[in-house]
């Protein structure tokens, strides 16, 4: 009998459903239009469109499964635009999407492009995406600004304000939606696992760049293509487009729920070694030992060896016959909680019987900022129990702790003072100069640390270029502020090798809750001085409050020891909010280096594997025109961890900060250890977040 026909039947393979792929702006689209889906929850894209003398490259974020968020630089050559031959610019995106496909239901986005640029591409749209049979999509959409240049439909919601903004970067409501609004339309057909085919009709009549300049000549509202899924994660296209230009675009999509490098190498941990019956071995519980003044001394030797062989070490430990507590210093595990599993499993296998609490508190910067109590018979009762992790967690205590040891602690050996130094390879660049937009240096970089006592630490980098042109940057800048971050050409030029930091640094936890920093001597490139900072940061809270005040004067360009004239005093005031699910908002509201007042809104999603995508904004008293290009500070910010990439645990990670343009408005002293971020990742929402890697 044939089998029954039934909704599984008719649906493809999961390695057959579409997905959303890009178009030449990078976004979920078509050739050159978008349709009405979102990309998956998380995802990060790099969307790179080419035709005829226009070159488009795009960053976007899936930053909530409704609200995705780009950021484009494009390239047009023979545009004869603001004086130059080739026009570059900047832009932002953003796409909301109430509506998700489901059974009859289309998915419904609706688009602002270029949404606080110069307006020289800005639009919006609505766009609505529906599958029709599995693999067959029909996109239909309207579109105003530049993707209402086609057929007109006429201006429903009034006339549309012209002109371009000279500075760009600000949002302009009054034209959002307004003019002359018209249709696009498009198919997209994925035939297999590979191959696909789409088909548009496009609403941007390119007027800029066929009518009132020599870019192209567009003969056909039609654009025809087709793609090819190369790996899970690339896709390429091929198009003919406005029926004169061939096209290309190069798509890559990351996810980080999902790494590349899913069979991960690092070793297992040590199985928990359970106590011995207490019945018919009652000598193995004695508390005698702990009668012994050596004992402490003696365990604390046994757990080092087990912990340095995971790449942890013992800061300080203190042992009663009931309780051990130990300081952990982590230098391997991005993920506290996978250190703490580790170090709960060393402790079962070298501590006494008689001992069943253990409490670990994780430190970073030689100050502990939680302390995690475990009940040893919930770690032999659960290593290998079904739901295991999330058992523990429900038994486990977090709590505060201060840099206060009890009484009998004996530190870690070789701790303090210990000396570190690092050398390797470190790139810099150097984005959206219109002379030239990428610029690069690979540098040596030699780093070093002294660990003089707990929280009290030296460390310096000095840098050398091997190869690269930053050093070629010509501009001068004609900053109508102080040049505190517009001269970074003249710091490139004649800065090497040069030192980029050299401080000291003492760190404290005196109360539950408080946390102090002080940091003082040559903090950055550009700035040296004195750095202070104090955080109110409960265990157990979402929220934080912090206050920084820094002296700071500016240093020579030859980055050596000199300093230049100008000094200024700047420090904010923060707030901290988890809001939960991975993201995370602050507020900053004080002075900035140029001695402008003002405010910076970050807004971060963070993954529990420790990535990090952000964006901010900083609004202060220096006005739109002496701001110059851009209006205000802004960008995006992205971490990678490198243990997503590798499949190994480690510590580093890729960070890099995205700005549009780096002028001197907004600018804020860049302190490495700042106190939250030192703090969080050991506090009770992120190990909880973390918590799946207990057991490790």
């Amino acid at each position: 009998m044939a089998a029954p026909l039934s909704a599984e039947t008719l649906l493809p393979s999961p390695a057959l459903t579409p997905s959303p792929t890009m178009n030449m702006n990078g976004v979920a689209g078509l050739i050159d239009m978008p349709t009405g889906e979102a990309m998956p929850d998380g995802e990060f894209t790099l969307g790179i469109g080419h035709f005829s003398g226009i070159t488009r490259g795009t960053l976007s974020f899936q930053f909530l499964p409704w609200l995705g968020a780009s950021f484009r630089y494009s390239e047009t050559r023979d545009f004869n635009y603001a004086g130059y031959d080739t026009f570059y610019d900047r832009s932002f995106d953003l796409r909301l999407t109430p509506l998700r496909e489901q059974g009859y239901w289309p998915s419904l986005t609706i688009g602002f492009q270029d949404l606080a640029g110069t307006g020289v591409f800005s639009g919006e749209y609505v766009a609505l995406t529906k599958t029709v049979i599995p693999g067959l999509k029909v996109t239909g959409g309207l579109g105003w600004g530049r993707l209402g240049t086609g057929h007109d439909l006429g201006s429903p919601f009034g006339d549309r304000p012209g002109g371009f903004s000279g500075t760009g970067g600000k949002f302009e409501p009054d034209r959002w939606f307004r003019g002359p609004m018209s249709p696009f339309a498009g198919v997209e057909w994925q035939a297999n696992d590979r191959l696909g085919f789409k088909v548009e009709y496009s609403s941007d009549a390119y007027v800029l760049e066929s009518e009132q300049s020599d870019v192209f000549d567009r003969k056909s509202d039609w654009n025809f293509g087709a793609e090819y899924q190369a790996s899970e994660n690339i896709r390429l296209g091929a198009y003919y487009m406005y029926g004169s230009e061939f096209g290309l675009t190069f798509q890559l999509a990351l996810n980080p729920k999902n790494p590349p490098n899913r069979n991960t190498t690092e070793p297992a941990p040590l199985p928990v070694v359970a106590r011995p019956d207490p019945v018919s071995r009652p000598e193995a519980w004695s508390r005698e030992w702990a009668q012994n003044p050596e004992a402490a001394v003696t365990l604390r030797d046994r757990l080092e060896t087990v912990l340095a062989a995971d790449g942890m070490h013992v800061e300080a430990l203190s042992v009663t016959a009931e309780t051990a507590r130990l300081r952990l210093r982590n230098n391997k595990f991005d993920q506290e909680p996978q250190a703490i599993g580790r170090a709960a499993r060393a402790m079962t296998r070298t501590l006494p019987a008689s001992i069943e609490t253990f409490e670990i508190e994780p430190v970073n910067r030689g100050i502990p900022a939680a302390r995690v109590t475990f009940k040893r018979s919930d770690i032999e009762a659960l290593e290998n129990a079904p739901d295991g992790s999330n058992r523990l967690l429900a038994r486990t205590a977090i709590g505060e702790t201060t840099d206060a040891v009890a009484e009998g602690t004996v530190w870690g050996e070789g701790l303090y003072p210990k000396f570190r130094w690092s050398l390797g390879p470190n790139a810099v660049f150097s984005w959206f100069d219109p002379d030239q937009p990428v610029r690069a240096d690979l540098n040596a970089l030699l780093a070093a640390e002294y660990d003089l006592l707990p929280g009290l630490t030296f460390s310096g980098a000095v840098s050398k270029r091997i190869i690269g042109n930053l050093d070629s940057v010509e501009r001068v800048s004609n900053s109508r502020l102080p040049h505190v971050r517009s001269d970074q050409a003249e710091y490139d030029k004649y800065g090497d090798p040069r030192i980029e930091r050299l401080q000291v640094a003492w760190y404290r936890h005196p109360a539950e809750e408080i946390y102090t920093r002080v940091t003082f001597g040559y903090l950055e490139q550009m700035f040296g001085g004195i750095s202070t900072e104090a955080l109110w940061a409960p265990v157990g809270s979402r929220l934080a409050f912090g206050a920084e005040l820094n002296w700071v004067k500016q240093r020579d360009f030859d980055g050596y020891f000199g300093f230049q004239d100008y000094d200024v005093v700047t420090g904010h005031v923060s707030a901290y909010y988890d809001i939960g699910s991975g993201y995370r908002a602050e507020i900053d509201v004080g002075r900035y280096l140029a001695g402008d007042w003002g405010t910076t809104l970050t807004l971060e999603r963070e993954f529990a594997n420790g990535w990090r995508v952000g964006a901010f904004a900083t609004f202060t008293n220096v006005s739109s025109e002496d701001f110059g290009e851009g209006s205000f500070d802004k960008g995006i910010t992205l971490t990678i961890p490198i243990s997503w990439m590798l499949g190994q645990p480690t510590q580093q990670a890729y960070s890099t900060a995205i700005r549009p343009i780096n002028r001197d408005g907004g600018a804020r002293l860049g302190v490495t250890g700042r106190l939250y971020d030192t703090v969080r990742g050991m506090h009770e929402e992120r190990l909880e977040q973390q918590w799946g890697k207990v057991w490790r």
